[in-house]
């Protein structure tokens, strides 16, 4: 039992490491590695949406600190993930684990085309003109790029679609136990238009709070093991902090492509286990 708690806490301090320079939350990486220990679906599920809340707060912190995050953003689409999240949470007890790994696979498919057609065409300019509903939330922002030497101004657009959106990403989010950063992170480019350093550091501090949601429906359910979650929750918390000090010095090219390559493996990961379970 300590081996395996030691074998978790490592490998949450490598999921947490990779999710916060990404935009994705930790549980994507931590939840296949829990099934392999032999660990089932649902209880790693749960365990791991209660420690995204560790894992968010710890790279979200810094990513305020550095003005990377756009919280007025954040505050706006929180209340569509956390939505989506409650629903999620409460679908995942009632389906069969297999369906799950399907949903997973398909979601993750859909963030991969998305941004890599982003990768094919030429950087956005940020600053572009809002529509009416953007401009009247004031949804605008700026940061400093170390990597380009420079202060980058952007303004977001399409508020009214990229919100009720977010309701798919709390959803995914629930189902299992993940942040979802990878639709979080391509509704916040393909639609809402933000740049992606920002988009990342946003989709770590809305992670939070729609873990915080989701776990409430975990909690009753009894699936929870206090030193398991712990585990994952040191681990990621320890993972995410160094890799948001990390994050600044990263050009957006770099970002994407360690981006993709995740989801490929993801991907594939998880479609293998949704064929071969009962």
């Amino acid at each position: 039992m300590c081996l395996d708690a030691i074998t978790v806490m490592l490998t949450s301090m490598f999921a947490g490491f990779l999710g916060s320079l990404i935009g994705l939350g930790g549980g994507t990486i931590v939840i296949p590695i829990l099934t392999l220990l032999g660990v089932p679906l649902k209880q790693a599920i749960a365990n791991s949406m209660i420690t995204l809340i560790a894992t968010s707060s710890g790279s979200a912190s810094a990513y305020v600190r550095e003005r990377l995050t756009n919280v007025k953003a954040a505050m706006y689409l929180e209340i569509f993930t956390v939505i989506g999240a409650i629903v999620g949470a409460t679908i995942a007890l009632l389906v069969p684990s297999r369906y799950l790994y399907f949903f997973f696979a398909a979601f993750l498919s859909s963030s991969f085309y998305g941004i890599r057609r982003k990768m094919l065409v030429k950087t956005p300019n940020h600053d572009a003109a809002q529509d009416r509903f953007s401009k009247w939330l004031e949804l605008e922002g700026s940061y400093y790029d170390e990597s380009l030497g420079r202060v980058v101004n952007y303004k977001i657009v399409k508020a009214h679609v990229g919100g009720p959106a977010m309701i798919v990403a709390g959803l995914a989010a629930g189902m299992l136990g993940i942040g979802a950063g990878a639709f979080k992170v391509a509704i916040h480019e393909l639609i809402l238009k933000m740049p992606p350093k920002a988009s990342s550091a946003t989709s770590n501090f809305i992670i939070g709070m729609t873990a915080l949601a989701g776990s409430t429906v975990f909690i009753a359910s009894g699936l929870v093991n206090v030193v398991l979650a712990g585990s994952i929750a040191v681990g990621a918390t320890v993972g995410s902090m160094t890799g948001s000090r990390l994050l600044p010095k990263i050009g957006d090219k770099t970002i994407r492509i360690l981006f993709l390559s995740v989801l490929i493996y993801l991907i594939l990961q998880m479609v293998y286990k949704g064929v071969t379970s009962p």
